[in-house]
């Protein structure tokens, strides 16, 4: 079991020790561990993976710094258990939902923009933005006489998502 801190835990186990150690599969009889990721040490004495969990529970004082060091480690790591790319997403998701404020013009120059790129959650921003903006586009279009059938086929929409932008625009736009 993995709690941000000591004081989160209730110590309510029973539920827990009644799965683990029921037999219902016959070969299903495990310990539970518990962590408190607040007291696992410093992120440079911890395996890069641990470390990288643990920045969910760090103090956003020191958020950025033990990102840069945990980019950092893991841009120079040979024998990584997790794809490098796949433990720089995971690091890049943390901050972007641990630091809602925090640029994309910070987290490109943590990543290196090349790197950052690449990165699944850059993608999938990407993708949005350009969603979002034929969503705006579709307005305009239509004030220039262009079909619903017409737009869908420009901006590469389904007929439903043209359909309901149209239905989600002001009366006087």
């Amino acid at each position: 079991m993995i709690y941000p801190r000591r004081n989160i835990d209730t110590g309510e186990r029973q539920d827990c020790y009644e799965f683990f150690n029921s037999d219902a599969y016959g070969w299903l009889r495990l310990r539970i561990s518990i962590i408190y990721l607040d007291e696992l040490g410093e992120a440079a004495s911890l395996p890069i993976g641990i470390a990288t969990i643990k920045l969910v529970v760090e103090n956003e004082d020191t958020t950025i710094t033990t990102a840069r060091e945990l980019i950092n480690r893991t841009k120079q790591a040979v024998n990584l258990q997790l794809p490098q790319k796949q433990l720089l997403e995971l690091i890049e998701t943390i901050l972007v939902y641990k630091l809602p404020n925090i640029s994309r013009e910070e987290i490109e120059a943590m990543f290196g923009l090349s790197e950052l790129k690449q990165t699944r959650v850059y993608q999938e921003g990407k993708q949005e933005g350009r969603f979002e903006a034929k969503l705006e586009a579709v307005p305009k279009l239509l004030t220039l006489g262009l079909s619903v059938e017409q737009i869908s086929q420009a901006l590469d929409l389904d007929v439903a998502q043209v359909q309901q932008a149209v239905q989600q625009t002001p009366l006087n736009e």
